[in-house]
């Protein structure tokens, strides 16, 4: 009896994958502002794990991607052990423009900036700041990121409700990766719509959505 009551406290964690289950419960999910995306996600964005956005180039809208999620939780309230509306951005490939940042809703003193000089210090800046629960939105840009870095960040992820984002070449979309949501971004023209295929997400099956970023 008690094995069965083991079993069964196993089963509701949502990080074992169930055959014949639609989506597995999720700590929390943030709407992305997208409709199809959302469909696409079975939701919204995942809080508390590690999201790998990989984009064919940088700086085609990927970031115009996140904006109406980054609104929510830059406005909200802190709850336990989570911050409220901290941005830190880990060596961007450019600097956040804050006047485009304050046209689009987002007060810019809420962004961090942390610049690094290689890939490592990259990836144990988001560790340290996940660990922390000092920031609502965790994101870095690193591509040669290893198996064992990057499940060292989704095990930092897991306890918070820090919403984590890695971006990397879409070079990498066939390496595998213990990310439990991995998206290819891509734009074939600067002012067209934005196409993303959800190559990986937990409890669920690869998707393909548009959204119409502008």
């Amino acid at each position: 009896m008690a094995s069965r009551e083991a079993i069964g406290w196993l089963l509701q964690d949502s990080r074992i994958w169930q055959a014949g289950r639609a989506s597995a419960a999720m700590a929390a999910e943030l709407p992305t502002g997208w409709p199809g995306l959302d469909q696409a996600l079975g939701g919204g964005w995942p809080l508390g794990q590690l999201t790998e956005l990989l984009v064919e180039a940088h700086g085609t809208g990927e970031f115009t991607l996140l904006l109406p999620a980054l609104r929510r939780l830059v406005a909200r309230t802190p709850d336990a052990g989570t911050a409220a509306g901290q941005v830190m951005l880990v060596a961007p490939p450019y600097i956040p423009y804050a006047p485009a940042l304050a046209g689009a809703g987002l007060d810019p003193v809420r962004f961090l900036v942390v610049r690094s000089k290689q890939e490592v210090d990259t990836l144990w800046a988001m560790e340290q700041a996940l660990r922390s629960r000092s920031c609502a939105v965790v994101a870095g840009w690193a591509d040669t990121a290893g198996k064992t870095s990057l499940r060292r960040l989704q095990l930092a992820a897991e306890p918070g409700n820090t919403w984590v984002l890695l971006f990397r070449a879409a070079r990498l979309r066939r390496t595998p990766s213990p990310a439990p949501l991995r998206i290819h971004f891509m734009r074939e023209c600067a002012t067209g719509p934005a196409r993303l295929h959800v190559l990986k997400r937990r409890g669920g099956p690869p998707a393909v959505a548009v959204a119409d970023i502008g």
